[in-house]
C-alpha cells in the first residue's frame, strides 16, 4: 500500500504544477495549524473606535471595520475551509463509492434505478439544492453544513466509480474470484475498490476545492457558518462596507480562497496526469 502511495506522489512532484500545488497546501495547512496559538483573538475588538487599520508590523494584514486582526481571522477561516472541505468530500465520496460500486456490480434494474435516480439529481443544479436547504434553516451548525454539502456532492463520484466497475467487474481476475467462490462483498471490497482508488483519489482532491469556493460563496450569502465564527466568504461579505477605504479585510481572504483553490486544482490535475500518463504533458 505505502509504495504505490509513494509512486504516485513522486509522480505529482515531477510535475511542476504539482510541486507548486504541494507546497502551495503545505504552507497553508502548515499556517493554520501552527499559527493560531501565537496570534490573536480573532474576534477581539481592540479598539473599535479606531476602525479599519492598515497593516503593519502589530497587524500584518491590517485589522478590519470592528478593529479585529485580519491576519487571525484569516488563519481561523482557513482552518474552517478546510475542515469543511476534508469531512464533506470525505462524505461525498464515500456515498458516491459506495452507489457506483453497487450499480456496477449488479448492472441490469439495480444499476439502471440507481442511475436513473442520479441523473435525476443531476439534473438539479447542486447550488440551487443548498441553497434551498440552507435558507429554510434559520441556525446552521458546522456539523449541519458539513451534512448538506457531503451530501449533495456524491452524485458526479458515482457515475465515475459505475463506469469503473463496469469495466473491472469483467475482468479475468474477477470471474476467476466469483468461480472460486468470492463473495460479492470480497469482490467489491479486494478487487473494485481498489482499482478505482485512482479515480475517487483525483474526484477527491478537486472536489476539495469545488466544496471550498461552495462554502465561502455560501457564507458570503450569509447561509454558511454563522457569525462571529470567521470564514473567508463571510469576512468578505462584512468588509463589503469598507471595501475602498479597508481594502485589505477583503484582499487577504480574497487572496486565501484564490491561492488554496489553485493550488488544490494544480494537485488534482497532475493526480489525474500520474493516473493517465496519456493526457500527461510536457
Amino acid at each position: 500500500m505505502i509504495g504505490p502511495i509513494a509512486g504516485t506522489f513522486r509522480d505529482v512532484w515531477a510535475s511542476r504544477s504539482g510541486r507548486i500545488g504541494i507546497l502551495t497546501l503545505a504552507i497553508a495547512i502548515a499556517g493554520v495549524l501552527l499559527l493560531p496559538p501565537l496570534l490573536q483573538d480573532p474576534n477581539a475588538q481592540f479598539n473599535i473606535l479606531e476602525g479599519a487599520v492598515p497593516p503593519s508590523l502589530h497587524h500584518p494584514f491590517g485589522t478590519d471595520q470592528l478593529n479585529r486582526d485580519v491576519l487571525a481571522r484569516v488563519v481561523r477561516g482557513a482552518g474552517i475551509s478546510f475542515t469543511v472541505a476534508f469531512l464533506s468530500v470525505t462524505l461525498s465520496i464515500t456515498l458516491g463509492a459506495f452507489v457506483g460500486l453497487v450499480a456496477g456490480y449488479h448492472g441490469g434494474w439495480v444499476d439502471m434505478l440507481i442511475m436513473r435516480l442520479v441523473d435525476g439529481a443531476l439534473a438539479i443544479p447542486r447550488l440551487f439544492i443548498l441553497l434551498l436547504l440552507l435558507a429554510i434553516t434559520q441556525h446552521i451548525s458546522l456539523a449541519l453544513f458539513v451534512i448538506v454539502l457531503g451530501t449533495t456532492g456524491w452524485f458526479g463520484v458515482s457515475r465515475i466509480v459505475r463506469g469503473e466497475a463496469l469495466r473491472i467487474r469483467h475482468e479475468v481476475y474477477v470471474q476467476a474470484a466469483e468461480a472460486l467462490g468470492a463473495s460479492p462483498k470480497r469482490v467489491i471490497f479486494n478487487h473494485l475498490l481498489p482499482n478505482t482508488a485512482g479515480p475517487l483519489l483525483v474526484a477527491a482532491t478537486l472536489g476539495v476545492g469545488d466544496v471550498i469556493l461552495l462554502e465561502a460563496g455560501l457564507s458570503f450569502l450569509g447561509l454558511g457558518v454563522r457569525p462571529p465564527t470567521p470564514t473567508l466568504g463571510g469576512m468578505i461579505h462584512e468588509s463589503r462596507e469598507i471595501m475602498l477605504s479597508g481594502a485589505w479585510a477583503s484582499i487577504f481572504p480574497g487572496l486565501a480562497i484564490v491561492l488554496t483553490v489553485l493550488a488544490v486544482n494544480l494537485v488534482g490535475e497532475a493526480l489525474r496526469d500520474s493516473f493517465d500518463p496519456k493526457n500527461a504533458t510536457s
